[in-house]
């Protein structure tokens, strides 16, 4: 008898525990990128007006792409334009590319520039 009273008290306790709980704090839930992202606030987006239209990306390469999709494919023309396209997408790359200064060997200084063999 008095091991199931100290049964009935620990589990009436353990439920005690679980009402008496402060509330959880709100995390990030794990999202699948299906349906609704739990982690945004329950609101209704709103639409845009043609009033008040997206803003411009700014993205220079944005022109030269329209510019390339006109031109003949492979012509001289098309080359130039793609060359600058890539020479952006290098310049945005090493501008947002960060290397660690003792990650990197430092060349020692040469006098043969040329990289010809004697």
């Amino acid at each position: 008898m008095l091991r199931h009273g100290f049964v009935l008290l620990t589990f009436c306790a353990a439920l005690l525990g679980c009402a008496a709980a402060p509330a959880q704090e709100r995390r990030p839930i794990a999202w699948d990128g299906l349906g609704r992202d739990p982690n945004q606030a329950h609101h209704r987006p709103t639409k845009r007006s043609a009033a008040n239209p997206a803003p411009v990306q700014d993205n220079p390469n944005q022109e030269r792409e329209r510019v390339l999709g006109t031109l003949r494919p492979y012509s001289e023309a098309w080359w130039a334009i793609h060359d600058e396209i890539e020479a952006e997408n290098d310049r945005q790359l090493g501008s947002k590319l960060v290397i660690c200064p003792r990650c990197v060997e430092p060349s020692p200084p040469s006098d043969d520039v040329t990289g010809s063999l004697r």
